[in-house]
């Protein structure tokens, strides 16, 4: 079992790199969220067949029953002693927004009351979910929304599961997730036990069987938990939410970087690179008048031009209790102009979602006033 090199021995806010323990929640457990051997283990205690386990994923994960009553081919007994036992989904949801780029956010309200985020992003025939891994954050980025509430705890292995399972709800029959994003509210890095056992029923062949090479952990840049990462042996896109290219403005843009530093990160993601063979990506918010200046994209490319990189520049999503705004084009352009003459492979982010709460944590701010 994989343990963050902050561990706590119990939630610490104050400390942002503290690793809250996860909760014992009320009501039922999730059928959602219930792992296989598990299912096996109480069909067999309460005298059913063993097969009825693969029908049962089959109407999880692959015809996506929306309540166990839909589960037509199990026994009426089967499912009544179920929801005796268990809800398929113990989260609520609160509230849907569908953009004008048909980007779907889902605000969650999970078994004690506490929400998270999620969304689903369709393209011509990529599908991709972004999904949140703790409730708030602790990372402290002065311009994102998910920390302006402060962290309150890790999400379970089935809280995280049933995020991704509620998103294939909202595809049509014929469409699959092709992607898998965790760059919802939380440090995934920080919850990563719980993450990975999340991702192996992803990964199953009898759950939805997508590939680790489809997945991307964004890390907010832990060494320790990047290199706990690349122990698994699987070969997850790794993102590094960079976002200064010196330790004097990032320190001001992510104040958990003082403890931290960006040779140590960048040392980290080296090994990374070296150990999976995964190009790391590093994100970069731009901040009007902040971190966009051509100094700034000169420093980023010394940084990065040594090493098999690539930079994905994301103009900054308007959160209306914040002050921070997005470059216009042109000086966006000139950064990763800047970039791409110094080697270094970039991009710039398309904005999806931009007609609703679409910043990671806004729509959880916005219900929480």
């Amino acid at each position: 079992m994989f343990t963050s090199e902050f561990r706590a021995d119990s939630m610490n806010n104050s400390d942002p790199l503290a690793d809250p323990s996860l909760p014992v929640l009320p009501g039922k457990e999730s059928l959602c969220g219930l792992p296989e051997h598990r299912i096996a283990d109480w069909l067999a205690e309460h005298d059913h067949p063993a097969y009825r386990a693969e029908q049962l994923r089959q109407w999880i994960y692959g015809r996506r029953a929306e309540s166990i009553d839909e589960m037509t081919d199990l026994p009426e007994p089967l499912r009544a002693q179920l929801a005796d036992d268990f809800d398929l989904f113990t989260g609520q949801l609160v509230r849907h927004q569908v953009a004008g780029d048909r980007t779907e956010k889902l605000l969650v309200q999970l078994a004690d009351g506490k929400q998270v985020e999620c969304v689903l992003m369709h393209e011509a025939s990529r599908w991709t979910a972004c999904i949140s891994t703790q409730v708030g954050c602790a990372m402290g980025c002065v311009f994102c929304a998910s920390g302006l509430l402060g962290l309150d705890r890790n999400l379970t292995r089935a809280e995280i599961l049933e995020q991704i399972l509620r998103l294939t709800r909202r595809l049509e029959p014929d469409q699959r997730l092709t992607n898998l994003v965790v760059m919802g509210i939380g440090e995934p890095l920080a919850n990563l036990p719980a993450l990975l056992e999340a991702l192996e029923e992803v990964h199953s062949k009898n759950g939805l069987g997508l590939s680790p090479r489809r997945v991307t952990i964004s890390t907010v840049g832990l060494p320790q938990g990047i290199r706990q990462l690349a122990d698994v042996g699987r070969p997850y896109n790794l993102a590094v939410s960079l976002h200064a290219p010196n330790d004097e403005l990032r320190n001001r843009l992510v104040p958990v970087n003082d403890r931290i530093g960006i040779t140590a990160i960048l040392e980290a993601a080296d090994e990374y690179f070296e150990r999976t063979g995964r190009r790391v990506t590093y994100e970069y918010v731009l901040l009007a008048e902040t971190n966009d200046q051509p100094r700034h994209a000169r420093q980023l490319a010394a940084l990065l031009s040594p090493r098999n990189a690539h930079v994905n520049l994301i103009p900054m999503n308007t959160v209306d209790v914040l002050d921070w705004t997005a470059p216009g084009e042109p000086q966006t352009q000139r950064f990763a102009t800047i970039l791409q003459e110094a080697g270094v492979a970039t991009t710039v982010r398309k904005r999806k979602g931009a007609d609703i709460d679409a910043a990671c944590g806004q729509l959880r701010l916005e219900h929480s006033k």
